[in-house]
């Protein structure tokens, strides 16, 4: 009896929870993050204002917690692709991943407007800072860490190189996604992965 009331409380805890969170990136991909205000989220998830409280510091939170959320699910999905796949090196792994990423942006383009700061090397710092919190970018990040060891970079480049690859690959995805510049995403592509090679390429 104990159990089954604890049970239901954790669950309607959990509606609750992601009735704010559906609100919060309904509004945010409609309104914007900047037009958005607690009072709209609570009032779409149809919940008090103090429930929000109970799941979140303020708006910033949630959004860090969205962020991380979509994010991961879209690495997730990259990650899956590469995993299924046969591929002659470490490059062609890279490269089809990041493929991924930008087929998955150019098909959800508000998507990347609200996530696009994290497409960056803060989020595989994070990753390894916080592996249970970032498990998916935490098994990317060590993809690529230990195919560079393997292929001989020294530890004190990888970083570097990493550093180097995640912010290129970030920065053009938003800017010839969203504004189009310096071109498409499709023109962009080949240059981009004609660049991440030379990169990772000793």
């Amino acid at each position: 009896m104990v159990k089954e009331k604890s049970d239901k409380i954790h669950k309607n805890k959990l509606i609750k929870r992601n009735k704010l969170f559906d609100a919060a990136y309904d509004l945010f991909l409609t309104k914007g993050f900047s037009s958005t205000a607690i009072d709209d989220i609570v009032k779409k998830a149809g919940v008090a204002k103090g429930t929000f409280y109970l799941y979140f510091k303020d708006k910033y939170d949630i959004m860090d917690h969205l962020i991380l959320s979509k994010s991961s699910l879209v690495i997730k999905e990259a990650l899956q692709k590469i995993k299924d796949e046969n591929y002659n090196n470490y490059i062609d792994r890279v490269i089809s991943f990041i493929d991924y990423i930008v087929e998955y942006f150019k098909n959800n383009k508000m998507l990347l407007k609200i996530i696009h700061k994290n497409l960056s090397f803060g989020l595989f710092r994070k990753a390894l800072q916080k592996p249970e919190e970032y498990k998916e970018m935490k098994e990317v990040a060590d993809l690529l860490l230990s195919s560079l060891k393997k292929e001989g970079f020294s530890d004190d480049n990888i970083e570097k190189i990493l550093f180097m690859v995640i912010e290129l690959t970030g920065s053009v995805i938003y800017s010839s996604i969203i504004l189009e510049e310096p071109d498409t995403i499709d023109n962009m592509k080949p240059v981009l992965f004609m660049m991440v090679k030379k990169m990772l390429t000793i």
